[in-house]
């Protein structure tokens, strides 16, 4: 019996791999690469977008601290990451708006089982067009989804394998009519949502889940957090509960794919797209820039 796969239309990407650039989707793992098979792969995420990178160096610097946490070689120092990032961005339109991806993995296993052979790190870096998305406005739920702790799951990497478990968050909560979900960790504290991190704002104070562990203290977020208490906005990073964004004034999001976006739904409750979320969008959108201009 045959298997037709039906081919899969990417937007423009380039991928330094093995000493040179191929465009598009380049094969760079086989159905015996240890990461194929069990996950052995950690990356980062930069943005490129109206001309700027914010952060490069930030983020390369973890994609190096994940494989190290992960057990891999980061054997790719920063300042070559931050070159190819840059040669690799110039092979695009000057405004578009991109998606930096450094990636380690394991290519083989130890023994030929669980145990990966970190001696077989290898590497690649990915850059495609991806718009960045509008800030319309997300309607969010809680997810019966958790996040892991430490002794549960690498998470102090940005390891690929803990996403499948944010992803399947965002399907059930999309499955309920909503497109993002706020995920709880094991002892029922909010951690972020199912694909960034979580701000709420209760009387004009911004109030943000304490990193404990349980989810990745995101760069854009502790850009955003700087930016804010620079601009006299006081920020408080503190355990909260679900019932606390059910009472917020404002709740938004920081990640690197959308940097800020608002919510606007919160279960059955509307919420508006408020003062201190445009302030931050402003605030970063600002940062990002003046980082061009001193490059």
């Amino acid at each position: 019996m045959s298997h037709i796969v039906k081919p899969v239309s990417y937007s423009q990407t380039w991928t330094f791999f093995e000493g040179a650039w191929h465009e598009g989707n380049a094969p760079i793992m086989g159905v015996r690469t240890h990461a194929t098979w069990l996950a052995s792969t950690v990356f980062d995420g930069a943005r490129a977008f109206e001309g700027t990178v914010p952060d490069l160096d930030l983020h390369c610097t973890r994609a190096n601290r994940s494989a190290a946490n992960f057990g891999l070689k980061p054997v790719v120092d920063v300042e070559t990451w931050i070159g190819l990032a840059q040669e690799g961005i110039a092979r695009f339109a000057a405004n578009a708006e991109l998606y930096i991806r450094p990636m380690y993995w394991a290519q083989h296993g130890a023994g030929g089982g669980v145990l990966f052979d970190p001696e077989t790190t290898n590497w690649c870096l990915c850059i495609y067009e991806a718009p960045m998305p509008k800030p319309t406005g997300n309607a969010i739920t809680l997810s019966p989804f958790r996040r892991p702790t430490m002794e549960c799951a690498p998470v102090d990497a940005k390891a690929a394998c803990l996403y499948p478990n944010n992803s399947r968050a965002l399907i059930e909560a999309a499955s309920r009519g909503f497109n993002n979900c706020l995920m709880l960790d094991l002892l029922g504290n909010v951690a972020e949502f199912g694909n960034a991190n979580v701000f709420m704002v209760k009387d004009g104070v911004v109030f943000t889940p304490v990193p404990n562990g349980t989810f990745l203290n995101g760069i854009t977020r502790q850009r955003v957090i700087e930016l804010l208490r620079a601009d006299g906005i006081s920020v408080v990073e503190t355990t909260l509960r679900y019932e606390d964004f059910q009472s917020a004034d404002e709740i938004f999001s920081s990640g690197n794919f959308a940097k800020l976006a608002p919510v606007i739904r919160i279960d059955e409750r509307q919420l508006p797209i408020g003062p201190v979320f445009t302030r931050a969008r402003t605030l970063y959108w600002d940062f990002a820039h003046a980082m061009e201009r001193a490059a």
